[in-house]
């Protein structure tokens, strides 16, 4: 399997980081900084089912419900802010995709996925691994960009 739409993905989403001028979220909201502890978090996660694929485990999976605000507000506090946060989603990212190419015929491997992405998007039963590699390529990742650039362009909240 290639990573190279996946390594395109993430090039989109760190420019966006890197660009800054994040306005703040409401209480409760998701701003710049938990989007990017997120999608680190995720990059473990999607990390660890590749290594269990690669590795020829009889059982794979990947569960992105359990990562929660504590986690991630946690994640955000250690690394210091967005910077550090990039620092790592930079890390995590070249990670994931390194084991990607890795895996070959084994991105077929069946590995129980359990997702959701708001209302669009709700997962929980096994996948071949290359189509929830496919989902984040094609719809996590472009959908935090999008969280992202509305972070920019929208008016701050009176």
């Amino acid at each position: 399997m290639d990573s190279a739409g996946l390594r395109g993905a993430y090039r989109g989403v760190l420019a966006e980081v890197e660009a800054g001028g994040f306005r703040p979220t409401g209480p409760g909201g998701w701003d710049a900084e938990r989007i990017v502890a997120h999608l680190v978090a995720n990059d473990e996660l999607m990390s660890e089912a590749t290594e269990a694929v690669l590795a020829g485990a009889p059982f794979a999976y990947y569960d992105l419900a359990g990562v929660h605000r504590p986690e991630l507000d946690a994640l955000v506090a250690g690394c210091g802010g967005l910077p550090g946060l990039a620092t790592l989603l930079r890390s995590t990212s070249r990670r994931l995709c390194a084991l990607v190419d890795r895996l070959g015929p084994a991105a077929d491997t069946p590995v129980e996925t359990h997702l959701r992405e708001g209302f669009e998007l709700v997962l929980d039963e096994p996948l071949p691994w290359s189509r929830t590699l496919d989902l984040h390529v094609r719809v996590h990742l472009p959908r935090h960009l999008g969280q992202l650039r509305m972070l920019r362009d929208q008016p701050q909240p009176a």
